[in-house]
């Protein structure tokens, strides 16, 4: 009997001491697997590199550890001349979930045609992933996902060499240049692709890579780019640049007048533009000093393409909050819009208000990441660890002083002849607007001698527009031709 208690008592102990530990994260370490897909037909042998790599200090010590995979294709016999391309999402704070598990990778969501979850979760292959074409690594800053700051002495690294737009820039850079020394791509053609705040990141990292890295770029992809320097900043420019938007939108719900609904999308919102650009930014402008007759005739061209009352817009003085239209366009049927795609709908407690309760995108896309990303990290990549992936980390404060990421592109271009710049938004996008992505890619360059160098592609969805499945078709065929068109076959690199 005491002989039974004591190998039952050592069963019920070894699970508890086994398991039992800190949770952290290895500072430099990676798991190696194999896999095979098809992409577009076609059959494509992999593997994928899932680890961590440190962030160090200027003495070398190790300050912090970012969780990255890398996709590399097996089946190619010259790694050299194939593109290698860095993936950030934005936040600040997100981690790279959303364009790994959903655009670019060879693993997509388990969702249906237009993005919507569905039960069980999980993820599939993606027949349409660029890895056909170039080898993918996706980054997790400090704290999103797996990322965390270190210990030195007993107390961790200062938050403040990470969490700001310039700090974020220089760490990241040199992290880099150990990345791509360490998996010897120093000769591949590179590119850098950035999703919302991701798109501030990397027109950042374009100049700092070149000026401080001494590594040149091929391409820059903004993945439906926030531009603070008009998102911040306020004003009659920011606030009438929405207008186009909340056209698109209010065609998707059908809330236009019908000489406007009969009409496609596409052919509908040059004229909103041309309106918006020669218009409404000059009248804004004016402020309170517009005359009564001006006010009334905007008012009643922003309620023709907004789907919004005129009484709605006069009493906001013209000047349409973001917010107010997500709440406001589909008040008298008791629905909210959402803020990152608009095609979503919400419900909130109150129909009164001036917002919605809640982003209904949102919640619906955390319905089918969280469960896909665990599992996938840990079942197929065979990453395992205790610690939470951070779909959003804490990176609060986040230190915006001194932004010249828009000037820090446009210097990069001028010093780099090859690289050029690919702009992706969703038209239903409400947070970071396409039309807003269509001014800051007019305003990199002032000077207009660059401007050839510079594309645009819409969509028909929000801000992570390839989650709409014909979207995803199209806009990983956009990369796979802006690579094509960024190949230099042996060009020099001269005016």
């Amino acid at each position: 009997m005491c002989k039974f208690k004591f190998i039952l008592s050592l069963l019920l102990t070894i699970p508890f001491t086994s398991t039992a530990q800190n949770r952290h994260i290895p500072v430099d370490t990676i798991i190696v697997t194999n896999h095979s897909t098809f992409i577009k037909g076609k059959k494509i042998s992999y593997k994928a590199e899932t680890g961590t790599q440190p962030v160090w200090d200027n003495d070398g010590k190790p300050i912090a550890s970012l969780f990255y995979t890398y996709y590399k294709r097996t089946d190619v016999n010259n790694n050299v001349s194939r593109p290698l391309i860095f993936s950030f999402n934005g936040g600040p704070g997100s981690a790279s979930v959303w364009m790994h598990l959903a655009y670019t990778g060879p693993k997509i969501l388990k969702i249906d045609s237009e993005g919507y979850p569905i039960q069980p979760y999980g993820y599939k292959s993606n027949p349409n992933s660029i890895l056909d074409v170039a080898d993918i690594v996706f980054i997790n800053p400090v704290n999103t996902g797996y990322s965390r700051i270190l210990q030195i002495n007993g107390e961790k690294a200062d938050r403040k060499k990470f969490f700001g737009i310039n700090e974020d820039i220089k760490y990241l850079a040199e992290w880099l240049n150990t990345f791509v020394s360490r998996k010897q791509r120093w000769e591949s053609p590179k590119y850098l692709i950035g999703e919302s705040y991701g798109g501030t990141r990397v027109m950042g990292l374009s100049a700092e890579l070149q000026e401080s890295q001494w590594m040149y770029i091929n391409g820059v992809i903004m993945v439906s780019p926030a531009d603070y320097k008009v998102i911040r900043t306020g004003g009659p420019v920011s606030s009438a640049l929405n207008l186009p938007y909340f056209a698109a939108a209010a065609w998707f719900h059908k809330q236009l007048e019908p000489s406007l609904q009969e009409m496609d999308l596409i052919d509908m919102l040059p004229e909103v533009e041309k309106f918006t650009i020669n218009k409404l930014i000059p009248t804004l402008a004016k402020g309170g000093f517009v005359s009564d007759e001006e006010r009334n005739d905007i008012a009643s061209k922003i309620s023709k393409y907004s789907g919004l009352s005129m009484q709605s817009v006069l009493q906001n003085n013209l000047d349409i909050p973001t917010q107010f239209f997500w709440k406001d366009l589909l008040r008298h049927e008791g629905k909210t819009i959402g803020r990152l795609d608009s095609r979503y709908l919400g419900i909130d407690r109150k129909d009164i208000g001036t917002r919605p309760d809640y982003s209904a995108e949102l919640t619906s896309w955390l319905h089918s990441f969280t469960p896909a990303i665990n599992h996938y990290i840990q079942k197929e990549l065979k990453f395992k660890t205790d610690l939470k992936y951070n779909m959003f980390g804490p990176v609060r404060p986040w230190n915006n002083d001194n932004d010249n990421t828009r000037e820090d592109l446009r210097r990069a271009m001028a010093e780099n002849p090859y690289l050029k710049v690919l702009f992706q938004s969703g038209y239903y996008d409400g947070a970071t607007t396409y039309f807003n992505a269509k001014y800051t890619m007019w305003q990199v360059d002032p000077s207009g001698k660059m401007k050839d160098r510079f594309y645009f592609k819409g969509y028909r969805s929000g801000h992570m527009m390839y989650l709409r499945n014909a979207d995803l078709i199209k806009a990983n065929e956009d990369i796979r031709l802006f690579i094509n068109n960024t190949t230099t076959n042996g060009k020099p690199a001269k005016y």
